[in-house]
């Protein structure tokens, strides 16, 4: 019953992650900030709405970062990638269903994640401000940006930390990591929100799916080595 419960929350949790992240990004018209933002906000909201429940973690990177650290069995993050990933296209699916609503066409790049000048140039070209960065810097800002993601909610999340701030310090976080990359990548850092977006995604000039690989493998090797170096960092004190 307790894993129930926690898949339950993780499910939702992340549902309302994209709902709100990627909702703000199709239809907000706030620009780059208004979205980091978005994204920031959902965090701290579900970090405080069912953090109790299973850690709020709405991401298979944090889980996997987690589980590398130790603090949590390889079934329990089975159960959660599970979750996550189902909450996350269940609100794509729902965005996908407002925007036929709405009347709006082909869904284009859908607030997926990309790279290159295919990427660019779907998103409406350089005016738009999206820059055109290759695999290999993708891979680099991806890995990089949920490393850093990871050593913050590892720390926050920390006994030895004050914990009732973690979920303000996690949100403000993944703000600071959108504004850094919305321009390069759309920002991922989490496979799930990729995944959900990337199956509704309908451009002629480039395939969301096709380049998906890079942002559930990059988000998983940060997170992994954030879970290792924390080991480094902050090693548990032995009586």
């Amino acid at each position: 019953m307790k894993n129930i419960n926690k898949m339950l929350a993780e499910c939702f949790g992340t549902f309302v992650l994209v709902l709100g992240g990627c909702g703000t990004a199709l239809f907000g018209h706030v620009g780059f900030i208004g979205v980091a933002v978005a994204f920031g906000l959902t965090v701290i909201a579900m970090a405080y709405g069912i953090g109790h429940v299973s850690g709020a973690h709405l991401n298979p990177a944090v889980s996997f970062g987690v589980w590398v650290n130790g603090r949590m069995s390889c079934k329990e993050m089975l159960l959660y990638w599970a979750s996550q990933i189902v909450g996350a296209i269940a609100a794509s699916a729902v965005l996908f269903g407002v925007w036929n609503a709405a009347g709006m066409g082909a869904t284009g790049v859908f607030a997926a994640n990309g790279f290159g000048d295919a990427f660019q140039t779907a998103c409406g070209g350089p005016e738009t401000g999206y820059l055109s960065v290759s695999m290999c810097g993708a891979f680099v800002v991806e890995a990089l940006l949920t490393f850093v993601f990871l050593m913050v909610i590892l720390g926050a999340t920390d006994e030895r930390s004050n914990t009732k701030a973690a979920g303000l310090a996690i949100g403000l976080t993944l703000t600071l990591i959108h504004l850094v990359s919305i321009p390069l990548t759309n920002t991922s850092v989490n496979p799930a929100r990729s995944i959900g977006q990337a199956i509704f995604s309908d451009s002629a000039s480039w395939s969301a799916c096709g380049q998906l690989w890079l942002f559930i493998v990059a988000p998983l090797v940060g997170a992994a080595l954030a879970g290792l170096f924390y080991k480094c960092v902050a090693p548990k004190e032995t009586k």
